[in-house]
């Protein structure tokens, strides 16, 4: 074995043009398969950091439409009953507090709401005091707070006096209890930046409180199987909907789903297809590098012959050849190792696509003992499938005629070339599926840039404050502060109008039902459901959502001014087919008898007006109905629980690049309100992170597309230049018994354009069969699109004419007398 390795090392370094070719084409393919490999890793395969991960659950409520992990305060406090099947039921959700250390400008902080469970639910290692207790976590508790290790370095210099002390959080005295460990990361799959600082929930256990605005996780208890807890929380939804016979329709229940898989759904499908994809890259330069292992074995047919001749049986003979292509392989893995996961931290860097649990710019991406095997057995396996055909044929040689022959070339083409042929049209049926693919997926990213969004994302700035403060538990007092701030705004040069809202677009918002008043209800206590949005005047303004009947909000929907409520088209198709939605009223958020304890207040509103529709939950989905309600008319209870949970949203549309006047606007929301901004960002970028997987996609499958397109032109040009060295003789010979040029050239290339036809239709034919895989990925074009399986054929046509014409052109070169001089 070591004779082999030093041996094939000596020869492979005596042929650098070939040894290079060989690694450049495996590193290429082999880190294109760690690169996707290593996403997969951080975001399917290793668990989340947490005792017993495959016992960590999450709450889930089921309908017909499918499932999600939504969660309110009702819910809640029936699935932590339910004792005989998990343990642990914790209530979690992620929110901005303002932290004031007195005498400067106060800071926003990533702030988690969490119940006292939580912190046990993960196993939270605690540097430092504790975290809360159930008395803590009940409702009007004691205001305590723990503090992240990162936090307690950054902002406290790590005083370890800081546990007892009492500090600010949102204008009220709260006492720090604990510094959770260095170690505690909840990054993998909180949703977004973890938590810096740590607050109690306290909510009621006794609550009838509806509201969806957080999620709830447990462990199962040992020995609870996943099927015997999600059938007990089914068999429990008949109990919760006898308590609260509004709040669960029939057709809808609860169940558990592990933590992992409820993370991961929605983009399993994603990464499966692109691992599917990768792999085509790898085939394709395996089969590059066979025929570059032919071509060598070719030219050492006399060198294994004499070896054969001497005494050297086939299997060692084969075991050689073996290991040179092994050698290959590990040196294109070790590269293709380094080059994968620095390509793809790289891209992540640009880019993360929302993907769960790649952390903050694909931090959490990187090499581990999974990773490293994966690349091992890559490497080794295509080190023995792109080496064992070459070992094979070259093993079996005619003796007596390779001896006799001499040293010049021979051979009769194609005939002798049948497995470099059949490499070849493999080469170019695996590249025009990933043609086809790529060619999908740029012009779904098309499609989404030519959709209008339904509003203007040009020069419009955006920012939230945290009004998590007594100050602002009325309605009343935030109707003040918007007033003021968008008065301060409205005054700057650069600003052009000014606005405040619950709720970005394209960054979700609230859902309630609603009653149209005077209609009679047939089934359940709504009517109908739809999104809920608090605007201040002057938002459909500084976003230029048309009106399309009525008018906008203006300063005189203020608070004790008539209840009004302006809807979106999707809701007056739905809901108002027939007659005018301007003489009708609604009432949001309960129905009369039950429903959410914060609207029950909330009077009749008049539709004063129906907005032009707005793709709100992402580009790619149809807009959902929608209601448009003023920020000062919602009830106090409704304020209150906005100023806790959601930072308010200043929207700017400015007369220059939305950033040159940041930091003005920033000032005078400080004056106006006392507070810090934080997420400061333009509309364009908040629609641009809109489509970012999309973009991922397309830019991944655009790289493995055109990786595929240069190794399958590398392929076929290096199969005709072999097959034009091989035939020269012939060629002299036809050109010296009168064959002209055009002849010699119309013979090259149209024995490597059927090459590449037969590539085309076994390649057009497959990706035909496979246009469904990625059917979910796209968006404004069907799965076999004419234009796609039009434009890439001839793409790959063009290049493969390219590839063949090359050597075509230095066939009709050669000069008849120097050839047959050769022989």
């Amino acid at each position: 074995m070591l004779s082999d390795l030093r041996y094939t090392i000596r020869t492979l370094v005596k042929a650098p043009a070939f040894t290079l070719a060989a690694i450049a084409a495996l590193t290429l393919g082999i880190g294109a398969n760690t690169a996707i490999f290593s996403v997969v890793n951080a975001v399917l395969l290793k668990p989340i950091d947490a005792p017993d991960p495959d016992r960590l659950v999450f709450f889930m409520n089921t309908s017909p439409q499918g499932s999600g992990p939504a969660a309110s305060p009702a819910k809640f406090a029936h699935w932590r009953r339910q004792t005989s099947v998990v343990e642990n039921a914790s209530a979690f959700n992620n929110n901005v507090v303002t932290y004031d250390a007195g005498g400067g400008v106060p800071e926003q902080l990533r702030g988690g709401r969490v119940s006292a469970d939580f912190f046990r639910l993960l196993g939270a290692p605690v540097f430092s005091g504790r975290t809360f207790s159930a008395e803590e976590d009940r409702p009007r508790g004691q205001n305590v707070a723990v503090l992240s290790y990162g936090l307690w370095t950054r902002r406290f210099g790590s005083d370890p006096s800081v546990v007892g002390r009492s500090i600010t959080i949102g204008g009220e005295a709260c006492t720090v209890i604990g510094i959770l460990g260095p170690t505690f990361d909840v990054g993998q799959w909180w949703g977004g930046e973890p938590p810096e600082l740590w607050l109690p929930f306290q909510l009621d256990t006794e609550s009838s409180d509806q509201g969806h605005y957080f999620r709830a996780a447990a462990r199962l208890k040992p020995g609870v199987t996943l099927d015997q807890a999600k059938a007990q929380l089914q068999t429990s939804a008949a109990v919760f909907r006898e308590r609260f016979p509004t709040a669960l329709q029939a057709n809808q229940g609860f169940s558990v789903e592990r933590v992992q898989e409820v993370l991961v759904r929605n983009v399993r499908p994603m990464l499966l297809v692109l691992a599917g994809a990768v792999s085509f890259v790898l085939l394709i330069a395996c089969a590059n590098v066979a025929n570059l292992l032919l071509v060598r074995a070719t030219s050492r047919r006399r060198e294994i012959a004499i070896r054969a001749a001497i005494g050297a049986g086939r299997g060692r003979i084969i075991s050689q050849l073996l290991t040179e292509s092994l050698v290959l392989s590990v040196a294109g893995g070790v590269l293709g190792l380094l080059v994968g996961v620095a390509g793809i931290r790289a891209l992540l860097s640009i880019n993360t696509a929302g993907l769960p649990r790649v952390g903050v710019e694909g931090a959490l991406v990187g090499i581990d003992w999974r990773v490293v095997l994966f690349t091992s057995v890559v490497s080794i396996g295509t080190g023995i499938l792109f080496g064992l055909i070459p070992a094979l044929h070259a093993s079996r040689p005619d003796l007596s005629a390779t001896i006799k022959e001499s040293a010049g070339r021979s051979g009769t083409g194609f005939r002798q070339n049948k497995m470099r042929s059949v490499l070849v049209v493999a080469e170019v049926a695996l590249a025009l599926i990933l043609l086809v693919g790529s060619a999908l997926l740029i012009r779904t990213s098309l499609a989404l840039r030519a959709v209008d969004p339904g509003f203007d994302p040009t020069n419009v700035l955006t920012m939230r404050m945290s009004i998590a403060n007594p100050r602002f538990a009325k309605a009343d007092a935030v109707e003040r502060l918007v007033r003021d701030g968008v008065e301060r705004l409205r005054s700057l040069p650069g600003v052009e109008v000014a606005s405040a809202t619950c709720c970005v677009p394209l960054e979700g918002g609230y859902g309630l039902g609603f009653v149209i008043q005077g209609r009679p209800l047939t089934e359940g206590p709504f009517h109908g459901g739809g999104q809920w949005l608090t605007v201040s005047p002057g938002y459909f303004e500084v976003f230029r959502i048309a009106m399309k009947r009525g008018r906008s909000f203006n300063d005189r929907d203020a608070t004790g001014a008539p209840p009004v409520v302006i809807i979106n088209e999707a809701f007056a198709r739905r809901y108002f087919k027939e007659g005018d939605p301007l003489s009708e009223s609604l009432v949001i958020g309960h129905s009369g008898s039950a429903g959410m304890r914060e609207f029950m207040t909330d009077p009749p509103r008049q539709i004063v007006g129906v907005a032009s529709d707005v793709h709100d939950g992402a580009l790619n989905l149809d807009p959902v109905p929608t209601m448009y309600v003023p920020e000062a008319q919602i009830p106090d209870a409704a304020a209150a629980l906005n100023s806790r949970l959601t930072p308010i949203a200043w929207v700017v549309r400015t007369r220059s690049a939305p950033y040159s006047v940041s930091a003005a606007v920033q000032e005078q929301l400080r004056q106006a309100s006392g507070l810090p901004v934080s997420d400061v960002r333009s509309m364009e970028d908040v629609v641009s992170r809109s489509i970012s997987r999309q973009r991922f996609n397309m830019l991944l499958m655009t790289v493995f597309g055109c990786a595929a397109l240069l190794l399958a032109a590398i392929g076929i040009y290096g199969l005709m230049a072999y097959s034009v060295e091989q035939r020269t003789q012939e060629i002299g010979i036809r050109l010296a018994l009168g064959a002209n040029t055009g002849d010699v050239r119309r013979m090259v290339i149209g024995q490597g354009m059927r090459l590449a036809a037969v590539g085309l239709v076994i390649g057009l034919a497959s990706s035909f069969a496979l246009a469904r895989v990625v059917a979910n990925l796209l968006f404004g074009v069907t799965p076999r699109d004419p234009l796609v399986f039009t434009a890439a054929p001839l793409v790959l046509a063009v290049v493969a004419f390219v590839g063949v014409y090359l050597p075509a052109r230095r066939a009709v070169r050669v000069d008849p007398v120097i050839a047959l001089r050769a022989e």
